[in-house]
């Protein structure tokens, strides 16, 4: 794996707070925060309101608009409770019962968040978990360190408290971890106390804003800086790398300059990309992502790219490119689930394999948990990446008000056909002699144009009187009535 000059950036104003991480100056993760935030993380006294025994899952009121979604996979049992009746929600739980859950999914769609009763707190360098007695090391960690810390921090953690060692830890000393551990005990007493004094619905734990959360969690030795532009939110990651990691405090650097942030490092390109179908690849090819409502799929196209050699070498290269593209769009966009991708079919099985590495070695850099399968005899690959926010695409897009998400419009002949219709039977139909109607103003343009004037045609086959005017609040296909009378009352013309 080559070396990786990696900065994160951090933009904040009055609208919102975006936080990017750029890999030899190119963006690879960006996340958003508005005032509605993310509540994944967050722990909340929630009230069951309702046992499932056919889905084996309970929905938990904790105070958002949809209920949360508990599975019992999920639930923590109680210590009276056998270990055989563990798969049986009912002997878990009852409608009416208080319980402390966290969230693990924000809420999608139409779907609530998902939750767990197996809290976990993370700090800087370790993940307390209260109900889990065993100590865990982030896979991520190199062997030698891996010993290292566990012979540290096994006999510090007390009886019948779990932590897991994060990726953070590599070089942390004993006071590094003493002090983080000490940090995470603290804050789940305060959590219990809140818990015992509450009242559900009611939230007792917050998780860290966006940019506190990417700094514990992802800035470390490897990132040659961090710019802020935002005197405020400065002096809080400061402040708080000061408390866990004094070392990296002089990593981090306040964008003075009049150019904005992250129009410095010319990440708008970038972004705007981030939400189209179509990406392009560096010798002209291009990928497009289509996400569906159970998977997401990516199409590998050679484009205008036409090679110098031989077809084949055009297909390696350009799915060798691809390979490196759609990584970095799964962790821009934060796309999760089911992915498959289809690459151009390649004869040649060492030329699969080197597209596969090449894959494994992109996947290498993301964060996020993924699981990647071989590549098919069709050139199909799957994977799975954990799916935890709506991603990118949710944050900055809204579903279209005339596709509703299909991706397509209805074309003009669809539009003027249907309106004509409806135009004819409102004057067939209708008890009045005189129309003044409303259309869309493209559609008025449809039905106006020189040499297919519908408003005409009608009038003479119906003998009524119509006249049409532009109103930009009607539909595309939306026909609107807005005077009707008799014939002779309505002065206005379609022409």
């Amino acid at each position: 794996m080559t070396d990786t000059t990696r900065e994160m950036l951090i933009s904040h104003d009055m609208h919102e707070t975006r936080v990017a991480i750029v890999e030899d100056r190119r963006l690879v993760e960006l996340y958003i925060e508005r005032p509605k935030r993310s509540v994944v993380g967050n722990v909340y006294l929630g009230k069951v309101k309702d046992v499932l025994p056919g889905m084996q899952a309970a929905f938990v009121d904790i105070g958002l608009e949809k209920n949360a979604f508990l599975y019992v996979d999920e639930v923590v049992a109680p210590e009276d409770v056998a270990p055989a009746a563990r798969r049986d929600i009912q002997a878990l739980l009852r409608p009416g019962q208080q319980l402390m859950v966290q969230v693990l999914k924000d809420p999608m769609g139409t779907k609530g968040a998902r939750v767990t009763t197996e809290i976990t707190l993370p700090g800087r360098f370790l993940v307390l978990m209260p109900f889990s007695a065993f100590v865990g090391l982030s896979r991520k960690l190199p062997d030698d360190e891996r010993e290292r810390l566990e012979r540290t921090i096994s006999p510090l953690v007390p009886e019948g408290i779990g932590v897991i060692v994060r990726t953070a830890a590599v070089g942390a000393s004993e006071a590094d971890l003493v002090g983080d551990l000490e940090f995470l005990l603290r804050l789940w007493r305060r959590v219990q106390n809140q818990a015992r004094e509450g009242l559900a619905p009611e939230v007792v734990y917050t998780e860290m804003d966006v940019a506190l959360r990417l700094v514990r969690d992802a800035f470390g030795e490897d990132y040659r800086r961090l710019v802020i532009d935002d005197k405020r939110v400065y002096e809080k990651v400061t402040s708080f790398l000061k408390k866990t990691t004094p070392k990296l405090v002089r990593r981090v650097q306040m964008h003075k300059d009049r150019l904005p942030l992250f129009e410095a490092y010319n990440l708008r390109s970038d972004i705007e990309v981030a939400v189209l179908r179509e990406v392009p690849l560096p010798s002209g090819g291009h990928i497009t992502i289509d996400i569906a409502e159970a998977l997401t799929a990516i199409d590998v196209n050679t484009g205008s790219y036409v090679g110098r050699k031989n077809l084949e070498d055009t297909v390696v290269r350009t799915n060798l490119e691809a390979a490196t593209e759609v990584v970095r769009q799964l962790r821009l966009r934060d796309i999760g689930g089911i992915i498959v991708i289809d690459f151009i079919d390649m004869d040649d099985p060492t030329n699969r394999q080197l597209v596969m590495n090449r894959l494994a070695e992109a996947l290498e850099h993301d964060r996020t948990k993924t699981r990647l399968s071989e590549m098919s005899r069709l050139g199909l690959v799957e994977l799975t990446r954990k799916n935890v926010t709506d991603g990118l695409y949710g944050v900055l897009t809204t579903s279209c008000p005339t596709c509703h998400g299909e991706g397509r419009v209805l074309s003009d002949a669809t539009r003027r056909i249907t309106v004509e219709r409806r135009l004819r039977e409102i004057l067939l139909t209708g008890r009045s002699s005189a129309y003044l109607v409303g259309l869309n103003p493209q559609t008025y343009a449809l039905v106006s144009a020189p040499g297919h004037n519908a408003v005409a045609v009608l009038r003479s086959e119906t003998g009524k009187q119509l006249s049409v005017i532009a109103d930009p609040d009607v539909a595309p296909t939306e026909v609107r009535i807005l005077i009707e009378g008799k014939a002779g009352s309505i002065g206005l013309d379609a022409e």
